[in-house]
């Protein structure tokens, strides 16, 4: 029988107070693991906490920087203290700067690539050795679209992206051998409070123009819930994907492998 259980598992899922990060915990909790969480300030570790806590899950929280070596090394070794081995590790924290690149400073760029690029090394190499020692783990990093793609405005982050995506593969490459399976998975454009005014309708009653160009764009003609990367995540983290290793998983309703619709 397949196991996509994941009782007994604690999962730590980096910036996962709200957002895709949160939805994939949830997704984890329901399959039986203990979820951790951080996010870089207090106030946000408390606003996830009570999130969590409406949703009927027992999560634990905490502050750290994913781009600091000594917080994370010291972060990791205190939930393997508090509350155990770390079997699943998600690097959900990320941000993005829409600005064109001529207009972007070096210093902007290195941001975007130092918390969506380095944050995931620094986390994933503070976790294997604990994962070697425990006879494997899963790593899944959250990957983008943009990890395939270019697209106006996002230079830093499609360059973190595709990095992130080849730093996928080399763990896989890398400690594949130990029982280590590293994975990405690509959300496509995803309905969430942040997007809702690129979905509101006009005063004419016609779709905001970037709605329009994600339906147009999307084989399945709508945005993708957050609801929708549970199972590929779930899938990614559990026994069932104890052979897959080295993959990005699109869940982007086919946006990738589709030319666009003929004018």
């Amino acid at each position: 029988m397949v196991n996509f259980s994941l009782q007994g598992k604690v999962a730590l899922v980096t910036g996962a107070s709200y957002g895709i990060g949160f939805a994939i915990a949830s997704a984890y909790a329901e399959a039986g693991a203990t979820i951790v969480f951080n996010d870089i300030k207090q106030e946000l570790v408390e606003k996830g906490l009570a999130a969590y806590r409406e949703a009927g899950i027992e999560a634990h929280g905490y502050v750290c920087d994913v781009t600091d070596e000594k917080q994370v090394a010291a972060f990791v070794k205190q939930v393997t203290q508090e509350v155990g081995h770390i079997n699943i590790l998600v690097n959900n924290a990320g941000i993005i700067k829409r600005i064109p690149m001529c207009e972007m400073t070096a210093a902007e760029f290195r941001q975007v690539i130092d918390i969506d690029l380095n944050g995931p090394f620094i986390m994933a190499k503070s976790v294997i050795p604990d994962m070697i020692e425990q006879g494997g783990g899963k790593i899944i990093n959250v990957c983008s679209m943009m990890s395939e793609l270019g697209r106006e405005t996002v230079s830093a982050y499609a360059a973190a992206k595709g990095g992130l995506k080849m730093l996928t593969k080399n763990i896989a490459s890398e400690y594949g051998e130990y029982n280590i399976q590293c994975n990405g998975i690509g959300p496509g454009y995803i309905a969430t409070p942040q997007t809702a005014p690129l979905r509101e309708r006009q005063a004419d009653g016609s779709r905001h123009p970037f709605d329009q160009f994600i339906i147009a764009k999307t084989p399945a003609a709508r945005w993708g819930e957050a609801s929708d990367l549970a199972g590929p995540a779930v899938f990614l983290a559990s026994e069932a994907s104890d052979f897959v290793n080295g993959h990005i998983l699109y869940v982007d309703g086919g946006i990738l492998a589709y030319i666009g619709k003929q004018p």
